[in-house]
């Protein structure tokens, strides 16, 4: 008799956990679904509002000022790195193999085609997907947003659609910036053990570069700030209520943004490579 009870005691407990199990599944099923329909239904909206009449051009200017202005120091800072470490990196190898003068041309495509615009998209994502997913979360929280809503204000034409079209706009300024003085810092890193004019350093960066080494390039970061914008947008759009929201707001912003940012950059050279 007790170890038949054992039994059954045994598969009832089974049974309970199979049952608990499939609650669970169905539950992380159901919340994909549901952030698949709120990325699909903020996405939709977003487009319509871009479209629609009533544009905030002030609104866009001001976002475009802060999105440069706070990212314009750390992208300054970075795109010197970026020339310095790849050249003093490079130089001894190439000094081996006598090819030094290929230096300026290989930093120039290197920088041009992939390490500038993926490490200034990544340094973004990190500044502005943050920035604008803890204003938006906060303004979610102190229920600035509901407000809105309520008085017919449409909050994605005045809140969202700016800040996405700055970003899509701004970091293909940002890139290039950055690309220019990436090439500026191989310059540098070039005279520390030699001696190079400027003007002769960038008339040999620029023999080696072709258009299809700088179209997809700037064509991908347009790509970069919109899926930059969004994420930041969605994530501080969609924030809870309570006030540690607005941190996860601004973390996961910063995370998914990146990833994307890689995802796009490899689609980007799929079909770059394609063409």
């Amino acid at each position: 008799m007790k170890t038949l009870t054992r039994i059954k005691d045994y598969a009832g407990k089974r049974s309970m956990d199979m049952a608990d199990s499939t609650v669970k599944s169905g539950a992380k099923v159901n919340r994909f679904l549901t952030g698949v329909a709120d990325v699909s239904l903020f996405l939709a909206q977003v487009f319509r509002s871009t479209f629609s009449r009533g544009f905030e051009f002030h609104e866009f200017l001001k976002q475009c000022f802060q999105i440069g202005n706070k990212s314009l120091g750390l992208i300054s800072v970075t795109g010197v790195i970026i020339g310095l470490v790849l050249t003093i990196q490079s130089r001894p190898v190439l000094v081996d193999f006598g090819a030094e003068g290929m230096l300026p041309g290989m930093v120039a495509v290197s920088i041009i085609r992939e390490m500038g615009p993926v490490i200034t998209a990544l340094i973004c994502a990190g500044k502005i997907g943050s920035s604008m997913g803890a204003e938006l979360g906060s303004m979610r929280v102190t229920e600035q947003i509901d407000a809105m809503e309520v008085s017919s204000t449409n909050p994605f034409k005045f809140l969202i659609v700016p800040r996405v079209l700055a970003a899509t706009f701004m970091l293909p300024v940002l890139v290039l910036y950055a690309d220019a003085l990436g090439i500026f810092g191989s310059w540098v890193a070039a005279n520390i053990k030699g001696d190079v004019s400027l003007v002769l350093f960038v008339n040999q960066a620029f023999k080696s570069l072709e258009f299809m080494d700088v179209l997809p390039a700037v064509i991908k970061t347009f790509f970069f700030g919109a899926v930059i914008g969004l994420v930041g947008c969605f994530k501080g759009f969609h924030a809870g209520r309570g006030t540690e929201s607005v941190g996860i707001a601004a973390n996961s912003a910063v995370v998914m943004a990146s990833l994307l940012v890689i995802v796009v950059d490899l689609i980007a050279v799929q079909i770059t490579d394609l063409l």
